[in-house]
């Protein structure tokens, strides 16, 4: 009796192992965010107004960082933003080059 309950089990278990072996892993995958462009105060506090504006090599690297911790991939582009970029949407425009927002431009 008692081998007939161990090759029972046996079988089970091997057949267990084949069905997960044959049966296809289908991970779930988030959709990618659609493109969307960020606009940064340049005198936002942390410091990196001068390597986005200046398109140092720093700059594609906080660009990358602020688009992942946004849900993005990457930075498509970076910089300081035209008039046309921010004209209406913030109280005061800015005046001159250093007061103008910074713009990251984030894909997938």
């Amino acid at each position: 009796m008692r081998r007939a309950v161990a090759l029972v089990g046996l079988f089970g278990i091997i057949g267990a192992g084949l069905s997960l072996a044959v049966v296809p892993t289908t991970g779930t995958v988030a959709a990618p965010k659609p493109e969307r462009t960020y606009l940064i105060p340049a005198s936002d506090g942390y410091g990196v107004a001068d390597c986005l504006a200046s398109k140092a090599e720093c700059g594609q690297i906080v660009a990358n960082a602020w688009c992942e911790a946004q849900g993005h991939r990457i930075a498509k582009s970076y910089g300081v933003a035209t008039a046309e970029d921010f004209t209406g949407t913030v109280k005061v425009a800015a005046s001159s080059e250093a007061e103008r927002p910074l713009v990251i431009t984030c894909g997938h």
